[in-house]
């Protein structure tokens, strides 16, 4: 269905993508999003697999979990074929044995040999995270989403990236792949796309895979697909976003956040490494940090999850509320937050930390 609102939002989110990225399809949230970016990736080029990595969240819908790497998958496993999963860029926990000062970067090298050994006229897309969510938001060396690039135009597949959670201001940039200057085949968006004031959802194509659409069915369909409502929501976000000039704001005040979080790792020997991109950052909680133990297990049961529980109750007896996976501690504030607020929210943080 043509409407005003739709037109009128489209090219006001084609200001805000980056450059060739020109056409989008819009759904009701992030999870469909991801699901039709792997549709439109397997029709445009014929191939059956879908890489990914292990810690990686796309959505809760049945493909999108499928595409996912994080154990929320496994109660509905055996999900959609086709998925290839990679080690990721986790520089410190790095899979491969490597510390960032003389590393090498094989973590690029490996999604390589993994599509050499699966068959490169297989593999149709690379999905990931620009920056992983709950999965420990760590921020990828400066050459891994150049070197994918690389990667994806040597064999002819398509590189996507899920920007719902980082897209619209979250890391200081309108997207995170600004930081890296690297431009993907499809990017999808949700979350904040709205300001959580309607369901929405977006995927934004590259020109050549629009023109492919031009005399090809894209076979799907949502019942509320770019519902008006939603769109009118997306587009008053965009406004408010440039007015109040909140990316902007993200940036500079995400230099406070980084320095501070690196004063509660010199303070408080509980935290291991802290990692900040913008207004998105992570403490990462250990029993040892020679060993870097984590603080409860990974994928622990719910007992053992316990003590990061009650961090999170303490904070907030004191007002503040912070969300806690694994051993990670998450800082994701509104971009709109006053550094007095920010500072009193981290304040608390290291208070309770102080008595874990």
């Amino acid at each position: 269905m043509a409407t005003e609102i739709r037109a009128r939002y489209a090219e006001a989110l084609a200001s805000v993508v980056p450059a060739g990225l020109t056409k989008f399809l819009f759904t009701l949230g992030g999870a469909d999003a991801n699901e039709h970016a792997i549709k439109i990736a397997r029709l445009a080029t014929g191939r059956p697999k879908i890489v990914t990595r292990y810690r990686s969240y796309h959505g809760a819908t049945l493909g999108a979990l499928a595409a996912t790497g994080d154990p929320r998958r496994h109660p509905y496993e055996p999900g959609m074929p086709g998925v290839v999963r990679v080690l990721d860029p986790f520089c410190y926990r790095c899979p491969f044995g490597w510390t960032p000062d003389v590393c090498r970067r094989p973590c690029i090298d490996h999604v390589e040999e993994v599509i050499r050994y699966e068959g490169p006229e297989s593999i149709a897309a690379v999905l990931i995270e620009v920056v992983p969510g709950t999965n420990g938001a760590f921020v990828p060396p400066s050459e891994y989403l150049p070197g994918l690039r690389a990667i994806c135009d040597k064999y002819g597949i398509l590189l996507i990236f899920d920007e719902v959670l980082t897209g619209f201001g979250r890391t200081g940039r309108w997207f995170a792949l600004e930081h890296w200057n690297t431009v993907p085949d499809i990017l999808t968006m949700g979350k904040a796309i709205t300001s959580g004031h309607a369901p929405l959802g977006a995927v934004a194509v590259s020109a050549m895979l629009a023109r492919w659409f031009d005399d090809h069915v894209l076979a799907t369909g949502l019942t509320h697909a770019a519902h008006p409502i939603s769109l009118a929501a997306g587009l008053g976000t965009l406004a408010a976003m440039t007015e109040d000039g909140l990316v902007a704001r993200a940036a500079a005040m995400g230099l406070f956040l980084e320095k501070r979080l690196r004063d509660i790792v010199a303070s408080r020997e509980i935290v291991g490494d802290a990692r900040s991109i913008g207004l998105y950052g992570v403490l990462e909680l250990v029993k040892d940090r020679s060993t870097r133990e984590p603080y409860v297990p990974w994928n622990g049961d719910a007992a053992s999850q316990a003590p990061m529980k009650q961090i999170a109750r303490a904070a907030l007896d004191r007002g503040v509320r912070i969300t806690t996976r694994w051993n990670y501690l998450f800082v994701a504030p509104p971009l709109c937050i006053a550094e007095a607020d920010l500072a009193l929210g981290l304040d608390v943080v290291e208070e309770v930390l102080a008595n874990a």
